[in-house]
């Protein structure tokens, strides 16, 4: 019967390869010394959960600036006054003071319906803002859904 070399040279019928072992290393009863560990690379600080919000909430409470940025909330204005206005007036200027009316008023319409959305969290014994509550907000605002 002619055997067929298989790759790496043994036989394809043939039994598992022997493998030489040795004996083990013995200290002779010495102490063995060990290389000094690699230290991991330390992880950066982190706060607990809550503690960065509660900051930024003291901060933000402190000052009476502008919360979203001027030129991006600009350009939204400008957008829908163009697609609420027909095709045939061309570009509508603004006043810069006009757009800032509008911000403020539209951040303030966003705060207090922050503020009762998270009454209505609170009151269904929840720390976390979901979007019922604030559907349930402006539902009890009414239909103007105003800051009165």
């Amino acid at each position: 019967m002619a055997r067929t070399a298989s790759i790496g040279g043994r036989a394809p019928d043939a039994g598992p390869r022997k493998v030489k072992q040795t004996a083990s290393r013995s200290t002779g009863g010495k102490a063995i010394q060990r290389l000094p560990q690699v230290a991991q690379p330390k992880r950066p600080h982190r706060y607990r959960p809550g503690t960065v919000a509660l900051r930024e909430i003291r901060k933000y409470q402190k000052t009476s600036d502008l919360l979203l940025q001027k030129l991006p909330f600009s350009r939204v204005v400008r957008e829908i006054a163009v697609n609420m206005t027909s095709a045939g007036l061309g570009e509508l200027r603004w006043q810069s003071s006009a757009i800032l009316a509008l911000q403020e008023a539209a951040e303030a319409y966003l705060v207090h319906l922050f503020e009762d959305s998270n009454l209505c969290a609170v009151h269904a014994k929840r720390v976390t803002l979901m979007v019922k509550d604030m559907h349930l907000a402006r539902r009890l605002r009414g239909p103007w859904g105003g800051l009165g």
